[in-house]
């Protein structure tokens, strides 16, 4: 008879008001053996399936079904229905068995949260934080030390503040609703989007789901006041934060697009770039992949020279345990061969040592560069004969292609982490032989020429060198314009700026020498 859904009629007859309020707790018997599919990611589909079957699920219903005929005889103890069920000589077993169940289920909600935050901080909607790998094989097992922390000093306020379980049960349910809502949502999004499901079959899947759980949604928002209002509360402040640091992220990064410097500008400021040519090499760091930042020109206006070398590091972590030296750096001409301005792509893997020696690292910078050099001096060898091409044109100029320092050449039509199968292949599509077209022999000449520039250029990057390399910050910051929204100067002034204040740097895991490092400051008004 306890299967018999026909007593929930008879139950919802009975009693009207107190039934439907009393969804909220029957939602709770199901949904704590959802915790246990957080730590199932490394088994397969058929032995979830069969371990659920013929084991969690008939554990449940004789859990249950043992209650339910012990409250039938003793209504007295509701309050604590599963250990007053326990005979007395199983309590403690049972108790240290639920304190083992609890420790599991706060690990599966621990692992999750950190999962969560790293893929926000990957789409960029939630600030950067120390992530630590914890797995050469397995790259979603991390550790975030400050949410561990942060989980810790929540969950004792929670319990310190809250009075009874019930508000506890309150605040669960209503969290558990809303994940089930969103997901029912999302779902919907897919099956049209995605898979492009009948629109008939994707209504009947949202009204028939999403209406049972706004259902039982209606009956917990009723208990708000009693302990549910911790949830929303804290639900409002993560999407504060989120949203705050989405978009004032997103608003900073299309400034700076918008206002980096044109080719026209830096061809008539010369190869000097307007002023003194100093020498050395600057490596200046920013996040854009394409085009000269306007900090740059910032640098120009600032300082009273600027070196005869300048290259533009960019940082990119990528989704590999290791990236192999060979393939750390991708290079690509800025300008004029005359100006000495390179991009730099600069990869490295999850495992990856990143706080290396800055000789080190400048030493394997130099070397991948001189590769770039040459690669690019014998494609010039072999591009001299051909007739005026645009294609070619542009594959020479490296405004379409990157050399990288073993001798691959990658498409930069292809985004940066498109391709990535293991970490000893290539991370970028690399272009075939077969895409090239057949060239002609170069003449002696053209050869001669080639080699006289390509040891020019050679010679001028050991003496640039051999005068030291300097590390060039620039601290872009944004500030709203006067004539903006009170509520828009209150977002970037003062909120987005804190985060940006606290948050960790994108270059925070470099090892730079304090002696040979600059730092210029520069604010967007936006």
């Amino acid at each position: 008879m306890a299967f018999n859904p026909v007593h929930i009629y008879y139950f919802f007859k009975r009693n009207s008001t107190k039934a439907w309020y009393s969804l909220g707790g029957c939602l709770l018997c199901a949904t704590g053996s959802e915790a246990m599919f957080a730590d199932l990611c490394y088994f397969s589909v058929r032995s979830v399936q069969l371990t659920f079957v013929f084991l969690v699920l008939p554990c449940l219903v004789l859990g249950y079904l043992g209650q339910a005929a012990y409250l039938m005889e003793n209504h007295a103890d509701t309050e604590q229905a599963f250990f007053s069920s326990i005979p007395s000589g199983a309590f403690w077993p049972v108790l240290f068995v639920a304190n083992i169940a609890a420790l599991i289920a706060s690990r599966a909600m621990t692992t999750a949260t950190f999962s969560c935050i790293k893929q926000s901080a990957a789409l960029g909607c939630f600030p950067r934080l120390k992530i630590i790998h914890t797995s050469r094989k397995f790259m979603g097992q991390i550790y975030i030390p400050i949410i561990n922390w942060f989980l810790l000093a929540v969950c004792l306020v929670v319990v310190c503040c809250i009075s009874s379980i019930d508000e506890i049960g309150n605040a669960y349910g209503i969290a558990e609703l809303g994940i089930m809502m969103m997901t029912t949502i999302l779902v919907t999004i897919v099956m049209l989007l995605i898979w492009q499901i009948n629109i008939a079959i994707v209504l009947s899947f949202m009204v028939f789901f999403l209406g049972l759980e706004l259902t039982f949604f209606s009956s917990v928002l009723w208990s708000v006041t009693d302990g549910s209002w911790i949830i929303l509360v804290f639900a409002v402040i993560m999407f504060l934060i989120m949203y705050i640091w989405n978009y004032g992220s997103k608003l900073k990064y299309e400034t700076e697009v918008k206002q980096k410097l044109s080719m026209d500008l830096m061809r008539e400021l010369g190869c000097n770039l307007g002023t003194i040519r100093a020498p050395g090499i600057g490596l200046l760091y920013n996040e854009l992949v394409r085009g000269i930042p306007a900090i740059f020109g910032h640098f120009l206006t600032t300082l009273p020279a600027i070196h005869s070398m300048i290259i533009f590091v960019c940082i990119k972590y990528v989704p590999v345990p290791v990236v192999p030296q060979g393939e750390r750096f991708l290079f690509r001409r800025v300008c004029p061969r005359s100006y000495h301005l390179f991009r730099c792509i600069a990869r490295y893997g999850y495992k990856d040592v990143r706080k290396e020696n800055h000789q080190t690292f400048e030493q394997l910078l130099i070397e991948s560069l001189e590769k770039f050099i040459r690669r690019e001096a014998q494609e010039r060898s072999l591009e001299s004969d051909r007739d005026d091409d645009t294609d070619s044109g542009d594959y020479l100029s490296g405004s379409r292609l990157l050399i990288a320092p073993n001798g691959s050449v990658y498409s930069l039509g292809v985004p940066l982490l498109a391709e990535f199968n293991e970490a000893r292949k290539p991370i970028l599509k690399a272009s075939t032989s077969k895409e090239l077209r057949p060239v002609l022999p170069p003449t002696e000449s053209a050869v001669s020429d080639a080699g006289q520039c390509f040891e020019r250029e050679l010679s001028f990057l050991h003496k640039a060198k051999e005068s030291g390399v300097v590390y060039l910050l620039g601290h872009g910051d944004i500030r709203a314009r006067k004539d903006s929204w009170f509520i828009k100067k209150l977002v970037i002034n003062y909120f987005y700026a804190f985060l940006r204040k606290n948050c960790r740097t994108g270059i925070a895991n470099l090892s730079m020498p304090q002696s040979h490092l600059m730092q210029v400051g520069m604010t967007y008004m936006v």
